[in-house]
């Protein structure tokens, strides 16, 4: 498995290797003794899968208390998948990486992503439909769900939408902007 640096040190691009013949192919997505040697985490503790029709946007998420890593995956479809760095103290405070996803690259490699706690997580469905699976280093907790607004003018991050009008949730719509938001400890 390739492990390449994004836009922001601490996310990173995994592409598995991929093992193919006349018959298809198979792939090895996680292994602890891979993940170890990588610097990635080796502990997951839930597994979630969306699905979502075109022009669906979820995010931009995060949990305070119990922050949740997050490997993510697009088994189906097309997704522009962005993480925002909310740790004060980082050198990417405030900065944001956004990565096209699909189940094989237009290069014809398998990819994940790999974004760590201390980050808000969402994606813009590009494709009629999308199946989006993630693992989490923690699981889901309701009392420390927060989000940012995906249209925030301070992040100012460029969603492809050209000839999609976003959907998202109520909860998403009433996301608070990154100036206001309560934000993780340092």
């Amino acid at each position: 498995m390739q492990v390449l640096n994004t836009a922001l040190q601490d996310v990173k691009l995994l592409q598995p290797r991929r093992f193919g013949d006349d018959r298809g192919w198979f792939a090895e997505f996680y292994s602890q003794t891979k993940f170890q040697s990588a610097g990635l985490p080796t502990s997951f503790v839930q597994d979630n899968q969306s699905f979502s029709t075109r022009g669906v946007l979820r995010g931009l998420h995060y949990q305070l208390g119990k922050p949740q890593g997050k490997l993510v995956r697009c088994v189906s479809g097309h997704i522009w998948d962005v993480a925002v760095d909310l740790r004060r103290g980082s050198p990417d405070f405030g900065k944001y990486v956004g990565v096209s996803l699909k189940p094989v690259s237009d290069a014809g490699e398998l990819q994940m992503l790999w974004i760590p706690e201390g980050f808000a997580h969402g994606f813009v469905v590009l494709s009629e439909t999308a199946e989006v699976l993630y693992k989490t280093t923690d699981g889901y907790y309701p009392e420390g769900e927060r989000c940012v607004r995906w249209d925030d003018p301070t992040l100012a991050i460029p969603w492809p939408l050209a000839g999609i009008t976003p959907v998202v949730s109520d909860k998403d719509a009433k996301g608070a902007n990154f100036l206001e938001a309560e934000l993780p400890e340092a």
